[in-house]
Protein backbone atom coordinates (compact mmCIF):
# COMPACT_ATOMS: atom_id res chain seq x y z
CA UNK A 1 0.00 0.00 0.00
CA UNK A 2 1.01 3.49 -0.78
CA UNK A 3 1.96 5.86 1.55
CA UNK A 4 -0.99 7.90 3.45
CA UNK A 5 1.27 10.78 4.65
CA UNK A 6 0.05 13.43 3.15
CA UNK A 7 2.84 15.77 2.84
CA UNK A 8 4.40 13.20 1.02
CA UNK A 9 2.19 14.17 -1.75
CA UNK A 10 3.57 16.80 -4.18
CA UNK A 11 0.98 20.35 -4.70
CA UNK A 12 -0.14 19.40 -7.76
CA UNK A 13 -0.57 15.78 -6.53
CA UNK A 14 -2.44 16.23 -3.63
CA UNK A 15 -4.76 18.98 -5.39
CA UNK A 16 -5.52 15.98 -8.18
CA UNK A 17 -5.39 12.83 -5.31
CA UNK A 18 -7.81 14.66 -2.72
CA UNK A 19 -11.45 14.93 -3.20
CA UNK A 20 -14.43 16.00 -0.84
CA UNK A 21 -14.38 12.38 0.43
CA UNK A 22 -11.01 12.68 1.62
CA UNK A 23 -10.56 12.17 5.72
CA UNK A 24 -7.06 14.22 7.15
CA UNK A 25 -6.15 12.86 10.21
CA UNK A 26 -3.76 15.68 12.48
CA UNK A 27 -2.11 13.51 15.61
CA UNK A 28 -2.04 15.66 18.45
CA UNK A 29 -0.19 15.09 21.43
CA UNK A 30 2.50 16.46 23.45
CA UNK A 31 5.58 17.45 25.33
CA UNK A 32 5.37 17.09 28.74
CA UNK A 33 6.57 15.63 32.51
CA UNK A 34 5.60 11.79 33.07
CA UNK A 35 7.36 10.84 35.87
CA UNK A 36 10.89 8.91 36.04
CA UNK A 37 9.67 6.21 33.84
CA UNK A 38 8.03 7.36 30.75
CA UNK A 39 9.47 10.05 27.94
CA UNK A 40 8.48 13.61 27.48
CA UNK A 41 7.47 12.19 24.09
CA UNK A 42 4.81 9.87 25.66
CA UNK A 43 1.61 11.55 24.36
CA UNK A 44 3.16 12.33 21.32
CA UNK A 45 4.28 9.14 20.39
CA UNK A 46 1.32 7.91 21.22
CA UNK A 47 -0.93 9.85 19.20
CA UNK A 48 1.54 9.66 16.28
CA UNK A 49 2.17 5.88 16.13
CA UNK A 50 -1.71 5.08 16.90
CA UNK A 51 -2.88 7.71 14.15
CA UNK A 52 -0.86 6.12 11.08
CA UNK A 53 -2.16 2.53 12.05
CA UNK A 54 -5.80 3.79 12.13
CA UNK A 55 -5.41 6.02 8.93
CA UNK A 56 -3.41 2.56 7.03
CA UNK A 57 -6.27 -0.04 8.23
CA UNK A 58 -8.68 2.43 7.45
CA UNK A 59 -7.18 2.78 3.91
CA UNK A 60 -6.85 -0.71 3.48
CA UNK A 61 -10.45 -0.82 4.67
CA UNK A 62 -11.41 1.44 1.03
CA UNK A 63 -11.37 5.03 3.07
CA UNK A 64 -9.89 7.96 1.33
CA UNK A 65 -7.70 8.26 4.79
CA UNK A 66 -4.40 10.71 5.40
CA UNK A 67 -2.62 11.16 7.99
CA UNK A 68 -0.41 14.72 8.89
CA UNK A 69 2.40 15.34 10.68
CA UNK A 70 1.92 15.40 14.39
CA UNK A 71 1.48 18.51 16.35
CA UNK A 72 3.85 18.29 19.34
CA UNK A 73 3.18 21.24 21.66
CA UNK A 74 0.36 21.77 22.81
CA UNK A 75 -1.71 22.69 26.41
CA UNK A 76 0.50 21.05 28.61
CA UNK A 77 0.42 23.73 31.55
CA UNK A 78 -0.85 21.51 34.11
CA UNK A 79 2.39 19.99 33.54
CA UNK A 80 4.39 22.93 34.05
CA UNK A 81 5.62 23.06 37.27
CA UNK A 82 8.06 19.89 35.60
CA UNK A 83 11.26 20.22 33.91
CA UNK A 84 10.87 19.22 30.62
CA UNK A 85 7.26 20.36 30.09
CA UNK A 86 7.24 22.91 26.45
CA UNK A 87 3.74 24.05 25.89
CA UNK A 88 1.65 26.82 24.77
CA UNK A 89 -1.00 28.85 25.65
CA UNK A 90 -4.91 28.25 25.09
CA UNK A 91 -4.97 31.18 22.67
CA UNK A 92 -2.32 29.90 20.60
CA UNK A 93 -3.24 26.35 20.41
CA UNK A 94 -6.51 27.33 19.12
CA UNK A 95 -5.19 30.11 16.67
CA UNK A 96 -2.64 26.96 15.45
CA UNK A 97 -5.58 24.63 14.98
CA UNK A 98 -7.65 27.19 12.76
CA UNK A 99 -4.36 27.86 10.75
CA UNK A 100 -4.08 24.10 10.55
CA UNK A 101 -7.65 24.17 9.21
CA UNK A 102 -7.55 26.89 6.98
CA UNK A 103 -4.95 24.92 5.34
CA UNK A 104 -6.96 21.94 5.01
CA UNK A 105 -9.81 24.11 3.55
CA UNK A 106 -7.74 25.21 0.38
CA UNK A 107 -7.65 21.55 -0.41
CA UNK A 108 -10.39 19.20 -2.28
CA UNK A 109 -10.50 17.40 0.92
CA UNK A 110 -13.31 18.63 3.39
CA UNK A 111 -13.46 16.49 6.65
CA UNK A 112 -10.51 16.96 9.44
CA UNK A 113 -10.14 14.59 12.34
CA UNK A 114 -8.03 15.14 15.40
CA UNK A 115 -6.75 12.63 16.80
CA UNK A 116 -5.35 13.60 20.26
CA UNK A 117 -3.01 11.52 22.86
CA UNK A 118 -3.17 14.19 25.96
CA UNK A 119 -6.00 15.18 27.75
CA UNK A 120 -5.35 18.85 28.38
CA UNK A 121 -5.82 19.16 24.52
CA UNK A 122 -9.98 17.95 24.98
CA UNK A 123 -11.62 21.29 26.09
CA UNK A 124 -10.32 23.32 23.27
CA UNK A 125 -9.71 20.78 20.19
CA UNK A 126 -13.56 20.25 21.29
CA UNK A 127 -13.85 24.32 20.75
CA UNK A 128 -12.02 24.22 17.56
CA UNK A 129 -14.47 21.85 15.97
CA UNK A 130 -16.72 24.03 15.81
CA UNK A 131 -14.38 27.09 15.10
CA UNK A 132 -13.23 25.39 11.67
CA UNK A 133 -17.17 24.16 11.16
CA UNK A 134 -18.23 27.72 11.14
CA UNK A 135 -15.04 29.45 9.62
CA UNK A 136 -14.55 27.18 6.57
CA UNK A 137 -16.96 24.46 6.14
CA UNK A 138 -15.22 21.97 7.49
CA UNK A 139 -16.66 18.55 8.60
CA UNK A 140 -14.75 18.47 11.92
CA UNK A 141 -14.19 15.29 14.41
CA UNK A 142 -12.01 14.53 17.62
CA UNK A 143 -10.62 10.83 18.22
CA UNK A 144 -9.18 10.29 21.54
CA UNK A 145 -6.45 8.00 22.64
CA UNK A 146 -8.89 6.46 24.97
CA UNK A 147 -6.21 4.55 27.49
CA UNK A 148 -8.10 2.12 30.57
CA UNK A 149 -7.11 2.72 33.97
CA UNK A 150 -5.62 -0.73 35.61
CA UNK A 151 -7.43 -2.72 37.95
CA UNK A 152 -5.57 -1.31 41.02
CA UNK A 153 -5.80 2.33 40.13
CA UNK A 154 -9.63 2.94 41.28
CA UNK A 155 -10.42 4.79 38.24
CA UNK A 156 -7.52 7.73 38.98
CA UNK A 157 -4.45 5.86 36.56
CA UNK A 158 -4.88 9.05 34.03
CA UNK A 159 -1.03 10.28 33.69
CA UNK A 160 1.62 7.79 33.97
CA UNK A 161 -0.72 4.87 35.30
CA UNK A 162 -1.07 1.55 34.65
CA UNK A 163 -2.38 1.71 30.76
CA UNK A 164 -0.16 4.43 29.19
CA UNK A 165 2.79 3.15 30.66
CA UNK A 166 1.87 -0.76 29.19
CA UNK A 167 0.66 0.95 25.45
CA UNK A 168 4.68 2.55 25.68
CA UNK A 169 5.79 -0.52 26.33
CA UNK A 170 4.55 -1.61 23.30
CA UNK A 171 4.79 0.70 21.28
CA UNK A 172 8.78 2.41 22.17
CA UNK A 173 9.85 0.16 24.83
CA UNK A 174 13.57 1.69 24.41
CA UNK A 175 12.35 4.48 26.02
CA UNK A 176 10.33 2.97 29.34
CA UNK A 177 12.21 2.59 32.64
CA UNK A 178 9.98 0.88 35.37
CA UNK A 179 13.33 0.95 37.47
CA UNK A 180 11.86 4.62 39.01
CA UNK A 181 8.01 3.14 38.55
CA UNK A 182 6.04 3.53 41.68
CA UNK A 183 2.27 3.92 43.05
CA UNK A 184 1.35 7.23 42.20
CA UNK A 185 -2.51 6.46 42.58
CA UNK A 186 -4.85 8.94 44.60
CA UNK A 187 -6.50 6.59 46.28
CA UNK A 188 -8.04 9.39 48.64
CA UNK A 189 -10.15 10.86 46.32
CA UNK A 190 -11.98 7.92 45.84
CA UNK A 191 -14.14 9.30 48.66
CA UNK A 192 -15.87 11.88 46.59
CA UNK A 193 -18.81 10.70 44.70
CA UNK A 194 -19.65 13.95 42.34
CA UNK A 195 -16.20 15.37 42.12
CA UNK A 196 -13.46 13.83 39.61
CA UNK A 197 -11.33 13.76 36.43
CA UNK A 198 -13.18 13.11 32.96
CA UNK A 199 -16.55 11.68 33.26
CA UNK A 200 -17.56 12.76 36.59
CA UNK A 201 -20.04 15.27 37.27
CA UNK A 202 -18.46 17.97 38.91
CA UNK A 203 -14.86 18.35 37.35
CA UNK A 204 -12.45 20.77 39.13
CA UNK A 205 -9.48 22.69 38.02
CA UNK A 206 -5.79 21.05 38.86
CA UNK A 207 -2.13 20.74 38.61
CA UNK A 208 -0.03 17.78 38.13
CA UNK A 209 1.49 18.49 41.11
CA UNK A 210 -1.80 19.03 43.58
CA UNK A 211 -1.56 15.27 44.46
CA UNK A 212 1.27 14.23 45.96
CA UNK A 213 1.96 12.05 43.76
CA UNK A 214 5.30 13.54 42.26
CA UNK A 215 3.40 14.23 38.77
CA UNK A 216 2.14 10.81 38.33
CA UNK A 217 -1.46 9.96 38.63
CA UNK A 218 -1.75 6.24 38.47
CA UNK A 219 -0.02 2.42 39.07
CA UNK A 220 2.53 1.86 36.67
CA UNK A 221 4.07 -0.90 38.62
CA UNK A 222 2.55 -3.66 37.37
CA UNK A 223 2.65 -2.35 33.43
CA UNK A 224 2.81 -4.99 30.62
CA UNK A 225 4.36 -4.54 26.90
CA UNK A 226 1.28 -7.37 25.92
CA UNK A 227 -0.90 -5.93 28.17
CA UNK A 228 0.19 -2.21 25.82
CA UNK A 229 -0.20 -5.14 22.80
CA UNK A 230 -4.01 -5.63 23.82
CA UNK A 231 -4.70 -1.95 23.84
CA UNK A 232 -2.87 -0.76 20.66
CA UNK A 233 -5.09 -3.84 19.20
CA UNK A 234 -7.94 -2.04 20.57
CA UNK A 235 -6.97 1.39 20.14
CA UNK A 236 -6.84 0.68 16.31
CA UNK A 237 -9.81 -1.07 15.50
CA UNK A 238 -11.75 1.32 17.82
CA UNK A 239 -10.06 3.96 15.35
CA UNK A 240 -10.63 2.46 12.32
CA UNK A 241 -14.20 2.12 13.07
CA UNK A 242 -14.45 5.28 13.96
CA UNK A 243 -13.12 6.72 10.21
CA UNK A 244 -15.58 4.04 8.79
CA UNK A 245 -18.62 6.16 10.81
CA UNK A 246 -17.19 9.60 9.97
CA UNK A 247 -16.79 9.04 6.04
CA UNK A 248 -20.64 7.99 6.98
CA UNK A 249 -21.94 10.36 9.02
CA UNK A 250 -24.49 12.73 8.04
CA UNK A 251 -26.72 14.95 10.60
CA UNK A 252 -29.25 16.46 8.78
CA UNK A 253 -32.45 13.84 8.43
CA UNK A 254 -32.89 10.82 5.85
CA UNK A 255 -33.60 12.29 2.05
Amino acid sequence: MSSRRLVELAGPALASTLTAESIVVLPTGAIEHHGPHLPLATDLLMADILAGLVVDGAAAAGLDAWVLPALSYTKSDEHAWAPGTIWVGASTLLDTLVAIGRGIAATPARTLVFYNGHGGNVALLQVALRELRVQFGLRTFLMNVAIPAGDTEQGFGIHGGHGETSLAMHLRPDLVDLTGAVDATPRHLSRFRQIGFAGAPVQFGWTSDDFGTAGVIGDPTGATAEHGAHIAAQLVADGIAALAEIAAFDPGPPS
